[in-house]
């Protein structure tokens, strides 16, 4: 893989006519989101088995019709929810549907892929297979990812936080959850899109790509030492290559409507226990979005870490934005919005996210479970629903560990006594689950009418849709936007 031959996803022969007509091929990049390669030297450079086809990025003469079918996404530059997770935790997996399959667990552990549907692809079980390997070595497989990437490419560093450590695990993250919908081109294009539009806040050019992607080669042809050969190689070049130029075309086009980023001014901060604050924001330029999605927030004290943070709020016509936080241990983001940001500060917001929102063409009533500052987008779409002025069946259930941390409930009460259609009630327990309250209430069904919503922990989001499924909601009906920590719970 030597840089004079010009890296993996640039030609190593004299291009064509044609090929020439493409234009000059670009050095690529990786986003703040994992381990720190600091940790570790790149080594010897990993020669490829054989020559590998470029990447095109956009105006490079590639045609959509042309790309190869669509399989798994690395992990590019991307959101983290992290520690500080915002919308409860929301990753960056497609919303609203439950993963199967290859699937990180709360321990870190990763169970093995298992086939269902239709038969997996041929480049599906090659990549699939590449994954199983190199699990036990995802430490190494990462951090030697990044050494390539900044060793070859140092000028890439300075886009990146200057620690890592809590960005540690999220390439393999990212590998596992593309992998659980790799054959499914609908679904996986659209977390791919999402990817590609919230990477403008980053300044990712098209150029950027083709590092990543030789940086990424290079780990999984150093640790995949038993199944990595001339055909798995094709296969990860030709997976890589679609999610490239898929997530380039998704930037140009957003280029086109919307900016980078939004500056924010900090307008007041509502200190409601001492590690929960309700922070409001005025952003520069309007800024669109739907209930019950979220954005990704950055702050003036930790330059390019990003968090995701759930809208506490329906639109305003003051254009005023909420956002909910706790602070948590080791969180930089949250520790800087709760103890130090005041009126006057200026963060910096990413594009709206999140499929977590009220269809207003069916009648369908709304079951919501919301655990601590996961309340957050519940309260939005309380707040839509009775914008629509729809007379729909709102029922939510606040979970909290005690009565102390249901910090907003006189909000939700007041929100009640307003509206006949919603019953709030709150849910005390030391884990803020829902599966007994869940259980007793269901016998007043049925559920099947109604359209689930959950916003929480990682924890609470599992208990919460198998309790919602234990009552007959079908699982299609069953909204949330945090997959990527899940375990599969579908099946």
């Amino acid at each position: 893989m030597s840089d004079d031959n010009g890296g993996w996803f640039s030609p190593r022969r004299q291009p064509s006519p044609d090929e020439r007509s493409a234009g000059p091929e670009g050095p690529g990049r990786n986003e703040p989101g994992e381990r720190s390669a600091d940790t570790e030297s790149a080594g010897p450079a990993v020669t490829p088995s054989r020559p590998v086809s470029a990447i095109r990025p956009v105006g490079s003469g590639a045609s959509r019709r042309d790309r190869p079918r669509l399989s798994v996404v690395p992990d590019l530059p991307r959101d983290e929810a992290g520690d500080d997770a915002g919308p409860a935790g929301a990753g960056g997996a497609p919303a609203g549907t439950v993963p199967v399959g290859t699937a990180p667990a709360p321990d870190g552990s990763v169970t093995q892929a298992r086939e269902t549907g239709p038969p997996a692809s041929p480049d599906a079980r090659l990549v699939r297979r590449t994954l199983v390997e190199i699990e036990p070595v995802a430490d190494q497989v990462t951090s030697y990812f990044y050494a390539l990437l900044f060793t070859r490419h140092p000028a890439l560093r300075s886009m990146f936080p200057v620690a890592m450590d809590t960005q540690r695990d999220r390439l393999l993250k990212a590998l596992l959850t593309a992998a659980e919908h790799m054959d499914n081109a609908a679904v996986l294009t659209e977390y791919l899109q999402h990817l590609g539009r919230g990477h403008r806040k980053y300044g990712t050019q098209p150029a950027h790509y083709p590092a990543v992607g030789e940086a990424l080669m290079g780990a999984l042809a150093r640790y995949a030492t038993t199944t990595w050969d001339a055909e798995s190689e094709a296969a990860w070049v030709r997976t890589y290559t679609t999610i490239s130029q898929i997530m380039i075309d998704a930037a140009a086009e957003n280029e086109l409507q919307a900016p980078a980023w939004w500056d924010a001014e900090v307008v007041s901060h509502d200190l409601r226990t001492p590690d929960i604050a309700v922070v409001t924001v005025r952003p520069d330029t309007p800024y669109p979005f739907l209930a019950g999605q979220y954005t990704t927030l950055e702050t003036p004290w930790w330059p390019r870490v990003w968090r995701h943070y759930s809208f506490a709020g329906a639109p305003r016509s003051d254009g005023l934005l909420s956002f909910h936080v706790k602070a948590v241990p080791a969180g930089w983001v949250s520790n800087a919005l709760v103890h130090r940001a005041r009126p006057g500060d200026v963060l910096r917001l990413g594009p709206p996210a999140g499929s977590m929102t009220v269809d207003h063409t069916t009648d369908n009533g709304l079951l919501c479970l919301g655990g601590g500052t996961g309340i957050a987008p519940i309260k939005a779409l309380v707040e839509d629903v009775a914008k629509h002025g729809e007379r729909r069946t709102v029922e939510v259930f606040y979970g909290a560990r005690t009565d102390y941390d249901l910090y907003d409930i006189d909000t939700m009460l007041r929100l009640q006594q307003a509206h006949p259609w919603l019953s709030v009630r709150p849910v005390v327990d030391d884990r803020a689950r829902f599966p007994s309250a869940l259980r007793d209430f269901g016998r007043h069904g049925p559920w099947d009418g109604f359209d689930a919503y959950l916003s929480g922990p990682p924890g609470m989001i599992r208990s919460g849709v198998h309790a919602l499924r234990g009552i007959g909601i079908p699982v299609n009906r069953i909204r949330h936007d945090s997959l990527e920590d899940l375990v599969a719970v579908g099946e």
